[in-house]
């Protein structure tokens, strides 16, 4: 169960740095928020999910 945590906040680490650098070029790139909003999107909604889903997780455990 605390590997599977693990992989879980490894997991929110590793998209947490992609989005921490991908929306700000998204954003000062011209034309590109167009493009990729519904990627940014899916993103903040897979990262959301992944909070829940650790701390639900993380509950069993504690």
């Amino acid at each position: 169960m605390v590997l599977i945590i693990q992989i879980l906040v490894l997991t929110l680490i590793i998209l947490s740095t992609i989005l921490v650098i991908g929306i700000p070029v998204t954003l000062a790139s011209p034309g590109q928020w167009e493009k990729s909003k519904n990627l940014i999107y899916t993103s903040i909604g897979i990262w959301a999910g992944l909070i829940i889903i650790t701390s639900i997780i993380n509950s069993f455990v504690t």
